[in-house]
């Protein structure tokens, strides 16, 4: 397969080395430094792109990829209110979209485990809920997607919250995000129910970024040949 890395960052190497892993070509590598590059590509020279950049500069890229009808397999978090825009135009592209706040199997299994601890707890008001994400201190965007998914799973299946804040003590109906920037750590996701008498505490936490890596690439393979905006629900089916 073909690919294009849009973001050769860590994470954008940490892909290319096990993509070559397993077969795959990369014909492009496109960075800060050759951003125009992205624009001369086509779909012909191009089997998937991999979407690991910044929020700054991402909803340009998948634009592009999009009315290229170059199927785009996105990470990059932080740029969400552009979204309803980006799946407008693969419809009227006829493109690819697939987007995940994070790529790791495992946490994929976190966020049903979310959903499922959430519903249970939903009728018990006497449980403070609190969620923690800690990441190194090289990530752009706070929280991270992949805390807004938890908190957004949390909303989902529990009665009472219908909104989350960042940094900020909860009101009763908010879901609470502490966000931290520590180092080098990967990325640990924690969600606590608390009461006066005890606690029940669920933890990711990633030990390196392979796991984000080999599920973008199992993605690429996987959404070479589909349509429309997909995601990490659809392809675990």
């Amino acid at each position: 397969m073909r690919i294009v890395l849009i973001g050769y960052g860590k994470m954008g190497k940490e892909i290319e080395r096990l993509a070559a892993g397993r077969g795959h070509h990369i014909v492009a590598r496109i960075d800060v430094d050759n951003q125009a590059e992205l624009s001369q590509l086509s779909k012909q020279a191009v089997d998937v792109a991999i979407e690991f950049s910044n929020p700054a500069s991402a909803f340009a890229n998948i634009m592009t990829c999009i009315e290229k009808q170059i199927p785009v397999v996105c990470g990059t978090t932080g740029w969400l209110e552009q979204k309803a825009a980006v799946e407008a135009a693969t419809a009227k592209n006829q493109s690819t979209f697939f987007y995940a706040s994070n790529y790791s199997i495992g946490v994929n299994l976190f966020f049903k485990l979310n959903k499922i601890l959430a519903a249970l707890m939903s009728g018990h008001s006497e449980y403070d809920i609190y969620t923690n994400e800690i990441h190194h201190l090289e990530k752009k965007d706070s929280p991270s997607g992949t805390a807004i998914t938890i908190a957004e799973g949390i909303i989902d299946a529990y009665a009472s919250k219908t909104k989350w804040v960042n940094n900020e003590i909860p009101a009763a109906n908010e879901v609470a995000i502490w966000s931290q920037r520590e180092s080098i750590i990967p990325g640990t996701h924690t969600v606590k129910y608390i009461s006066k008498v005890d606690q029940i505490e669920i933890t990711h936490e990633a030990f390196s970024r392979e796991g984000f890596a080999l599920g973008a690439v199992i993605a690429a393979e996987w959404v070479k040949d589909k349509k429309g905006v997909l995601g990490m629900d659809d392809m675990l089916k």
